[in-house]
């Protein structure tokens, strides 16, 4: 099959997901051809059957804003009809579905039927989508979709909730590379940051407000009371890091913290890590939690959107309300102090990223929903 994927390069979860299931398709020897402004964060090089084609958006003095959309209206259209694709395959409502339904529409006009699949990850749904300026844009770009899918049963409901939508949600979740995401001996990288053989919290996130960062420096401070041998690392970038890091200088625990920027092969710094944090206002799943699950590190994660189906309480990590410092502090502190504890969760949590989460597992389902979509695009047709 020939699959064209559409996302944003970034360093965000979708991104990264789109990303990943393009390149395990393409070793399950489908043809995979992403359409983005730039190359995606996790896609390295192209090569065999991976194809790149980069959306270059032209700038004129009439518009104050260059219109993207229209332009990968145009590289969606371009390369249907020359690369011969099955499927097009897009990763946020708006814009990329909007688009991938106007490209739809002009080769249907030309005689090529190219069904499209949209999976919500989330902001598009639970905070853009909801602006009324938009909201009207993203339930037509849902409904005129010929197969929707979301990566958990809140944001499926959510979609409902709050949209007129006519359409039929799938819910596949995301998914990770367990032979990828392991815990691997790097105890020489944890000797360079832990010279004194601390514990590690780490947080990884893209910064945002709704990640909540300063809270993790609070919840920080707060186990520091009772932990003096213990570092955090704060993996990622974005708008909120320089809050962050004023935070941290006012309690007083900047000399104890690692701000790494954007990283990858993040599995490395997993693989030191003893708690992973995360205390999201919202979280649609918490790809990034899974990644930390896989290398055996338990989580202490916000009882939130997705993250209940991914956080099994007082199995794999612990749930906490929205915004309880205190109560994120404790659970941190027991994960620390109780080896008995902290070593049943670490095989919980990588035991469920492998039964459920596998990429092995997830991946064929979008198989199995682009054959389903294509045979009922094709019998409407008809």
């Amino acid at each position: 099959m020939k699959i064209g994927i559409t996302c944003y390069p970034t360093y965000g979860g979708s991104g990264v997901v789109a990303t990943e299931l393009g390149k395990n398709l393409a070793q399950r020897d489908h043809e995979i051809h992403f359409i983005s402004s730039s190359l995606p964060f996790r896609l390295s090089h192209v090569a065999g059957n991976i194809f790149f084609h980069e959306v270059n958006v032209q700038s004129y003095p009439l518009f104050d804003y260059p219109p993207y959309t229209l332009s990968l209206t145009s590289k969606m259209v371009d390369i249907a009809k020359h690369a011969g694709l099955d499927v097009l395959h897009v990763h946020y409502a708006i814009p990329h579905a909007t688009s991938a339904v106007m490209a739809r529409q002009i080769l249907a006009g030309e005689g090529y039927a190219l069904p499209v699949v949209t999976t919500l990850h989330g902001t598009d749904i639970t905070l853009i989508g909801q602006d009324p300026s938009f909201a009207p844009v993203v339930t037509w770009s849902i409904n005129e979709s010929d197969g929707v899918t979301a990566v958990s049963n809140y944001l499926r409901q959510e979609t409902f909730d709050h949209f007129n939508v006519n359409n039929g949600i799938e819910v596949i979740p995301n998914f990770i590379d367990t032979e990828r995401f392991y815990r691997q001996d790097k105890e020489h990288f944890k000797q360079a940051l832990c010279p004194n053989g601390e514990k590690v919290i780490v947080h990884v996130s893209n910064f945002r407000p709704v990640k909540n960062t300063k809270q993790v420096v609070e919840i920080f401070h707060g186990v520091r009371e009772t932990h003096s041998d213990v570092k955090l690392l704060l993996v990622g970038d974005g708008p909120e890091r320089v809050p962050t890091e004023r935070k941290a200088r006012e309690l007083g625990v900047y000399d104890d913290i690692r701000f790494l920027g954007k990283q990858d092969p993040i599995e490395e710094i997993l693989s030191i890590a003893d708690v992973f944090l995360m205390p999201s206002e919202s979280e649609t799943f918490g790809l990034a939690a899974l990644e930390a699950m896989a290398c055996n590190v338990p989580t202490v994660v916000s009882d939130v959107g997705g993250l209940p189906e991914l956080v099994e309480e007082s199995e794999t990590g612990f749930l906490c309300p929205v915004g309880d410092v205190e109560a994120f502090t404790e659970r941190v502190r027991a994960l620390l102090g109780e080896e008995d504890l902290h070593t049943r969760m670490s095989q919980a949590a990588r035991d469920r990223a492998v039964d459920t989460f596998d990429i092995d597992r997830v991946v064929p389902m979008y198989e199995r929903y682009y054959e389903e979509v294509q045979e009922n695009a094709s019998a409407q047709s008809s």
